[in-house]
């Protein structure tokens, strides 16, 4: 292995048989979900004290286990994350995983002992985003599952922080985190782990050659990495992670055997011969192979984005729903991992004479526990026996362990209640457990108090103290913290305008020389019209950075391969007066721009530029606009799956907030292009057209077929339109006007509508979640 590191295999697991499953099978971690806030809410998953049972279990035997705490969380939710958390953390629980910016400065400030990941949630694609995450303290993060092994080499060469990539099971259409397509159809957010997977459901694609045959474009097989382990295991990735917590325990258990067998083979082989012959040699056996591809497989398999952009033979295209799985496969894992769980041998001691204390010890290894029980009574009748005392003391039951050997040291005429017997054995097993889990460094996470906040009271949270104490001799014991107040900046006002062409640019700009009392508060421009370095529109944005800051708009994924794009924005923006700043619409473009500015603010040289966030750079709750607030962000845009009573609760930040109430909704954004899967990759044939997406029920989605960054943007059939919402906004918040397919027309009649007062006619269109909010 790179760096004589070992790499961790990690298993999924919907409920406790899937977990003792995964572990029987070789699992080194199990990632599994409580009652609340994970990104399975339809899972099983674990009760309280299944949880911590699991816990206990898994530490026993050097194992850990990784609490998904994975989705966006309103207000009231993290405030009632500390309290829900602390048992699991007391117990020892080695990491959470979280999406949302808030819950991770939460469990950071609460629980310091325990590891945080970054989600796949979080859309993380470059160094520039690890880094970010790493400054937040996460000790670990799971990329975007679109990248390349090449571009991980380069995060894990580049950042300090852990890897954790998928090796195994079902794979989204969309970058995990950027979905919006089962939240504004259904009202069911895949952010909120209630997914309704309409990408699994058919469609067709229209292009200029017209409408495809129906079929399961946004469907991807099934993840299957097994013959590419070597590749993987030298990269250096830390964690190899095998999805599928909603999945049934033979599945857990099944893959997660065929994976750790060959993980150790190869291991094995690289000792024998060197990793390049080990490579060489390394085969999967074809039964194995077979085994793989008959648990819930959705019809086929593919080895995802390692080694491809993207590509039709990704794609179903036929039908996704899971095949039917091998019945004496299953048997046979049945057997194997979930007939019985892994356990450690104890030898027992016991000693029962007549007058002394009672006393058992039970040794596992070089591990040694004893207990004390009640004196031993003579015997008036039935004096107790050598044998019950094995009989009794022998049922370890469902307990870790299992017995090895027992010697027995009893006086002839002792009597002791069967009652007591029991008793001794139950506390000498948990004495046992208590001992082996403090030799392995489990003592507990001993979570603290947040500091005290200055300013206005809000809504408090109690963490319970501990021995890690921020300075000596400071006492936190039932200390409130308050939600975070962030720098209060000039709350904006008035409109902002986003276009993504040339043509609303003039559009804007034209219309503005038209009606020269109007003003905008801030006006957008897409990055990828600034770096083309066209003269018409430098000069536009020239005329509108006249009369208001002009911000530059970064694509929503910015991957490795984008940093000499982001190098030319950056150094158009610092060499001219005309930007102001730019929107950031993911954490790998906050992470890249923070570290820019704080560069130049370093060398003392320039100005500081404004870092506005796009609404898919989430801020659900106060924590998580703090967060963002420290990390240079100076605007933020409501939340769009957010009610509007949930979204006003936002403005007591007195943080800067913009509130889209125009524009199509970005459903997906795909590393997979719709036109290459049918065959038209614009990069090769010249295609300009429209592409469109057209769900079952003719409904029609536009598709942005952006080639300079080689994704897709798939828009809601319905642009989100709040004219008759906007007066109760207006004077707090800065309201924003997104331009997508919109003509020049179009454009000129809706700046008509929000910006001049007149009355605005745009046809079919949907309120989003404005009333209801998201599931």
């Amino acid at each position: 292995m790179k760096g004589n590191r070992k790499t961790e295999l990690l298993a999924p697991a919907g409920n406790p048989a899937a977990f003792y499953g995964a572990v029987m099978a070789g699992a080194d971690a199990v990632y599994l979900g409580g009652s609340r806030f994970g990104a399975r809410a339809y899972a099983e998953n674990f009760t309280a004290e299944e949880l911590i049972q699991c816990i206990r279990y898994a530490h026993l035997f050097g194992k850990k286990i990784y609490l998904t705490v994975n989705t966006l969380m309103r207000e009231r939710e993290l405030e009632e994350l500390p309290d829900w958390l602390r048992p699991f953390c007391q117990e020892g629980l080695d990491a959470v995983i979280v999406q949302d910016f808030g819950a991770l400065r939460l469990i950071r400030e609460c629980f310091p002992k325990v590891a945080v990941h970054a989600s796949t949630q979080m859309t993380l694609c470059s160094q520039f985003g690890a880094g970010l995450l790493k400054e937040m303290g996460a000790s670990r993060i799971v990329p975007a599952r679109e990248l390349s092994l090449e571009e991980l080499k380069i995060i894990r060469s580049s950042v300090d922080i852990e890897l954790e990539t998928f090796i195994h099971g079902a794979m989204c259409y969309c970058y995990s985190g950027q979905c919006l397509f089962s939240s504004i159809l259904g009202g069911r957010s895949g952010n909120r782990g209630r997914c309704a997977q309409p990408c699994r459901l058919p469609c067709r694609v229209r292009t200029n050659e017209g409408d495809s045959r129906e079929g399961y474009y946004l469907s991807l097989k099934d993840l299957c990495t097994a013959d590419h382990l070597p590749k993987l295991m030298e990269a250096g990735i830390d964690s190899f992670k095998i999805e599928g917590r909603m999945k049934r325990p033979e599945y857990a258990a099944g893959v997660t055997a065929v994976y750790r067998k060959y993980m150790d083979r190869y291991l094995e082989l690289s000792e024998r011969f060197g990793r390049e012959e080990a490579a060489e040699r390394f085969r999967v056996e074809r039964e194995d192979r077979r085994s793989l591809n008959s648990l819930y497989i959705r019809s086929e398999v593919h080895d995802g984005y390692y080694f491809k952009r993207n590509g039709a033979e990704m794609v179903t295209l036929g039908d996704p729903s899971y095949g039917k799985n091998d019945e004496e496969l299953l048997e046979e894992i049945r057997q194997l991992y979930l007939s019985e769980r892994k356990k450690l041998p104890v030898f027992l001691r016991a000693f029962f004479h007549t007058g002394e204390q009672a006393r058992l010890t039970l040794e596992c290894g070089d591990i040694r526990a004893e207990v004390l029980g009640d004196r031993v009574e003579a015997a008036q009748r039935q004096p107790v026996t050598e044998e019950n005392l094995r009989r009794q003391l022998g049922k370890l039951g469902d307990s870790a362990f299992f017995l090895q050997g027992m010697e027995i040291d009893l006086c002839g005429d002792a009597f002791y209640p069967l009652k007591q017997i029991n008793e001794l054995r139950r506390e000498g097993l948990l004495r046992l457990e208590e001992e082996l889990l403090g030799s392995r460094g489990y003592a507990g996470g001993n979570p603290v108090s947040l500091p005290r906040r200055e300013g206005r009271p809000r809504r408090s949270f109690v963490c319970e103290a501990g021995a890690d104490l921020r300075s000596e001799g400071e006492s936190t014991e039932g200390r409130r913290f308050s939600r975070p107040e962030v720098e209060v900046l000039r709350k904006p006002g008035g409109f902002s305008v986003l276009t993504e062409n040339t043509e609303q640019l003039r559009a804007l700009t034209g219309w503005l020389k038209e009606h020269p009392k109007r003003r905008l508060s801030c006006v957008y421009v897409s990055g990828d019209m600034i770096v083309s370095g066209s003269e018409e529109v430098l000069e536009l944005c020239g005329r509108l950075a006249a009369e208001c800051p002009v911000l530059i708009a970064l694509p929503y994924i910015l991957r490795e391969t984008e940093k000499e794009y982001l190098d030319k924005l950056w150094g158009m923006a610092e060499g001219s007066k005309v930007f102001a700043g730019f929107l950031v619409r993911s954490a790998d473009g906050l992470g890249y721009l923070t570290d820019r500015r704080e560069g130049k603010n370093r060398d003392g040289a320039g100005r500081r530029m404004l870092l506005h966030l796009d609404a898919n750079v989430y801020t659900w709750n106060s924590q998580a606009v703090a967060e963002l607030g420290e990390k240079g962000a100076d605007c933020f845009c409501l939340p769009l799956e957010l009610n509007a009573g949930e979204q006003r609760r936002l403005l007591d930040t007195g943080a800067a907030f913009e509130k889209l109430v125009y524009g199509r909704i970005p459903m997906m954004i795909t590393a997979n292009c719709l036109l290459r899967t049918r065959g038209r990759c614009r990069k090769y044939v010249g295609d300009t057209g429209t592409t469109v997406l057209i769900d079952r029920y003719g409904k029609e989605f536009p598709v942005l077929a952006d080639c300079r960054h080689c994704m897709n943007v798939i828009y809601n059939s319905l642009p989100l339109s709040l004219y008759g919402e906007r007066a109760g906004w207006e004077g707090r918040v800065r309201l924003r006007i997104h331009f997508t397919t919109e003509t020049k027309g179009e454009v000129s009649r809706i700046l008509d509508g929000f910006l001049d007062g007149g009355e605005l006619q745009p046809g079919a269109h949907t309120t989003g979640h404005e009333k209801r909010g998201a599931e």
